[in-house]
């Protein structure tokens, strides 16, 4: 089918395909209970099938939409067998997405005019928000970029620590100040010490609490400030990173802070060893926000770019 180019490298997609398995394992397993006697797409049919993809955590909202779909083409095509169901799916999830800008299989689009290129870092704690700037580092620097990092979660010691680890480990010049330290300020510096040393790539990490929207949105909002006296246009990104085995609470997370800053892009991340992978397919339904990385794996290069078509590919395929 058209719809499925494969760009993605054979590693690469065999490391997709690994880290969705669980996630494809139950979904299709639910399936065959779903269809188990029946030969066509009926309407027992369609409902058991919206059981399972909200049981997949693909969201109510998407879910009914990929429903529709599915309704619309059994009125056209008068006869559908429960066979084909699994590659139908395939293709109308994909068709669905592809109404919207999510998930071209780009990654961020580095400016050279926009140098250094500014990556403001969001999401609550525990969502693998370090780990994901680390891996975004390493990648960026392979890529032949200069990239700093500036730690501006001032709100814990062990986040500092922990992104200085991630610095050592790739390599990457770090920026911080000591714990309680005005987050703004840290951001300033780096922007400003990226811009004296000529850097790309600017990653900045933001405190991960959300006990307090109004709070977040005031710090937030002058972090951006901050940066802005140094670069007018910064921060160039807001990569907002979910954890994606938490499912729904994903999407909670994800209107949270969307509410409370201006997201421009999505990471979901701890893909791997969950069955909760449907709701990277609601996540880049519902929000208008590309969904831009995804995380399937430990390893430094487990930090894919995403791509709809491929991620689709995987989630289905038997």
């Amino acid at each position: 089918m058209s719809l499925f180019k494969k760009i993605f490298s054979k590693e690469k997609k065999e490391t997709l395909d690994k880290g969705l398995e669980k996630s494809k394992t139950t979904f299709l397993s639910k399936m065959s209970k779903a269809v188990a006697g029946k030969s066509t797409v009926d309407d027992d049919v369609l409902d058991d099938l919206e059981d399972v993809l909200v049981s997949s955590d693909v969201g109510v909202a998407t879910t009914i939409k990929i429903i529709k779909r599915i309704e619309e083409r059994v009125e056209r095509d008068k006869y559908l067998g429960t066979a084909e169901l699994n590659e139908i799916l395939r293709e109308e999830i994909a068709g669905l997405l592809s109404e919207t800008e999510t998930g071209s299989g780009n990654g961020f689009d580095f400016d050279n005019s926009s140098k250094p290129y500014v990556i403001m870092v969001v999401g609550v704690n525990g969502v693998g928000k370090t780990t994901t700037i680390g891996k975004l580092a390493h990648q960026f620097k392979k890529d032949g970029k200069k990239v700093l990092l500036g730690a501006a979660d001032t709100f814990r010691a062990a986040a500092i620590d922990q992104l200085q680890v991630w610095a050592d480990r790739t390599g990457v010049p770090i920026v911080k100040q000591k714990m309680g330290s005005d987050p703004a300020s840290v951001a300033f510096d780096a922007v400003e010490v990226a811009v004296k040393q000529d850097v790309d790539v600017v990653i900045i990490d933001t405190a991960g609490r959300l006990h307090n929207k109004v709070n977040l949105m005031n710090e937030l909002t002058k972090v951006k400030r901050v940066m802005q006296k140094v670069i007018p246009n910064a921060p160039h990104e807001v990569l907002l990173v979910l954890d994606g085995s938490t499912g729904q609470n994903a999407f909670e997370q994800a209107k949270q802070f969307t509410a409370a800053t201006e997201v421009t892009s999505l990471a979901v991340t701890k893909l791997d060893g969950t069955a909760k992978g449907g709701v990277v397919i609601g996540i880049s339904d519902q929000f208008k926000i590309p969904v831009k990385y995804i995380g399937v794996g430990e390893r430094l290069e487990d930090l894919q770019v995403f791509n709809k078509f491929e991620f689709v590919d995987s989630f289905f395929k038997k």
